[in-house]
């Protein structure tokens, strides 16, 4: 084994212990249940996704940094970076957009010390083509470009001791896509086709390991904006007016298994990216780990966390969540056992917008904050909530349940009790205890727009680091 994953091994040993011991959530085995099911077809359990799983639980085993002192490092890539894996051998891999040009680029970066060592543009597509991607079990990131080909991206050494980054698959998707639609979402099933999902309500499957490529279209009007997710149960899918569950033919073709609409509201609300859920479907569950689905609606004023049965479709629960701040969301609930964590991004002020986003109702908002976790009985007769805050978190976040908290960053107004934001605001990353909602451990990362994470997901990697994509390149957070 390399040295540095030799270190990294016995990290990961120290920080388990650490967090056993300092953790201030209760047992998630007990108290969570298990996490979606690990796909065979991605890498490393936790670290392969965007979500952390194709179920996209937002939640992982892995504990995040233990009991010390917390550094924080950015690697400057003059790019925003909302996706950071981490395969079998240690090294994060990371997609993200150029500042000057809007570049989808691939980064090898540095296990010590987070820097890039390598990179690789992709063609250019939409600004929201180019953010999801998953890795998969050989460690090659998986991603659909501007020219709808499914690349598989793998990295290796060079003859002079560097690395380097390279197609080491390409097939095309041309063929399901018509002109002007992009491919958004895009995770593997059990068979080992990949599933993609388009901006124009395109469904499909494509296994480059046989050249084929199913597809079916969505009714008309139903836009995707959002990725999916995959369980062995099926394909979850959120258009801006549906939630769907899709399976496949024998030939690969979607079907559609139920479709539950939900309300969409008057219009696009501030700090959002479409008219509709800002959700990737969420699969959780206390049996299973794939026993429900979640998603959060766009109903005016107040938001709803929605949560149906995956067998049948039928709701569990509509609950009202983000009443303390501003109700709405653009991101993938947590889902772990019976308890879904919701956090808000209403008003968040994003420097740019998809093509198509349209107005915001109302035409500006202030972000308040907000985190809502909503516990499913245990009978799944429906859904309490448990509590609701104005958390102000600025980044997707991420459950452990190795060391039973939430991690995540906060942006705070750099006037405090004021809740304005501004190029000057301070970013910290925090640990939230999920019983509670209360915030336990802060570290201070730096202010400014560089230091934005813009609603992005981190990543728990092996050894108790943090990987957390910003405006302008990726912080390393670690202990000691």
């Amino acid at each position: 084994m390399h040295s540095a994953l030799s270190s990294r091994a016995a990290v990961f040993s120290v920080a388990t212990l650490l967090s056993l011991v300092c953790a201030t959530g209760a047992d998630a085995a007990t108290t969570y249940g298990p996490l979606p099911a690990h796909n065979p077809y991605t890498g490393p359990e936790g670290t392969a996704t965007m979500h952390g799983d194709t179920g996209s639980s937002d939640a992982t085993a892995l504990p995040g940094p233990g009991a010390g002192a917390l550094s924080s490092h950015r690697a400057a890539l003059a790019s925003a970076c909302p996706t950071v894996l981490v395969g079998s051998d240690g090294y994060p891999v990371a997609l993200c957009t150029t500042i000057f040009g809007r570049t989808p680029t691939v980064h090898l970066l540095d296990p010590v010390t987070g820097g890039s060592v390598a990179e690789l543009a992709l063609a250019k597509g939409s600004l929201m083509g180019g953010v999801y991607a998953y890795l998969d079990d050989h460690d090659r990131l998986v991603a659909v470009d501007g020219n709808h080909d499914l690349l598989r991206i793998g990295h290796r050494r060079t003859a002079s001791g560097g690395w380097e980054l390279y197609a080491d698959s390409s097939f095309s998707l041309a063929s399901a896509i018509p002109d002007g639609d992009t491919v958004i979402g895009i995770s593997p099933d059990w068979q080992g086709r990949v599933w993609f999902a388009t901006e124009g309500g395109v469904v499909g499957t494509a296994d480059d390991r046989t050249a084929t490529v199913r597809s079916i279209t969505l009714p008309v009007g139903e836009a995707i904006e959002n990725s999916i997710s995959t369980t062995p149960v099926g394909t979850a899918v959120a258009t801006t007016s549906a939630t769907y569950l899709l399976n496949a033919d024998i030939d690969g073709t979607p079907k559609i298994s139920w479709r539950q609409a939900y309300d969409r509201g008057p219009g696009r609300k501030p700090g959002q990216l479409s008219w509709g859920t800002g959700s990737t479907p969420t699969f959780f569950g206390p049996r299973t780990g794939s026993d429900y689905l979640a998603v959060v609606d766009n109903a005016a004023p107040t938001e709803n966390l929605l949560v149906y049965k995956v067998d049948t479709g039928g709701k569990v629960c509509s609950v009202p969540v983000l009443k303390a701040g501003g109700s709405g969301s653009e991101n993938s609930p947590i889902g772990a056992g019976n308890a879904v964590f919701v956090a808000g991004t209403y008003g968040y002020p994003y420097p740019a917008l998809p093509a198509n986003a349209g107005p915001s109702v109302p035409s500006s908002g202030t972000f308040y904050g907000g985190l809502s976790r909503v516990d499913v009985r245990p009978d799944g007769s429906g859904c309490d909530l448990k509590w609701d805050n104005r958390t102000r978190s600025a980044a997707v976040p991420r459950l452990s349940t190795g060391d039973g908290l939430i991690h995540t960053v906060l942006r705070e107004p750099v006037i405090p009790g004021t809740n304005a934001t501004s190029a000057l605001d301070p970013y910290y990353y925090a640990e939230i205890d999920p019983e509670t909602g209360n915030t336990v451990r802060t570290k201070w990362l730096g202010s400014g727009f560089i230091f934005d994470t813009l609603q992005m997901a981190g990543t728990i990697a092996p050894g108790g680091v943090v990987y957390q994509g910003t405006t302008t390149g990726v912080l390393r957070i670690s202990a000691g």
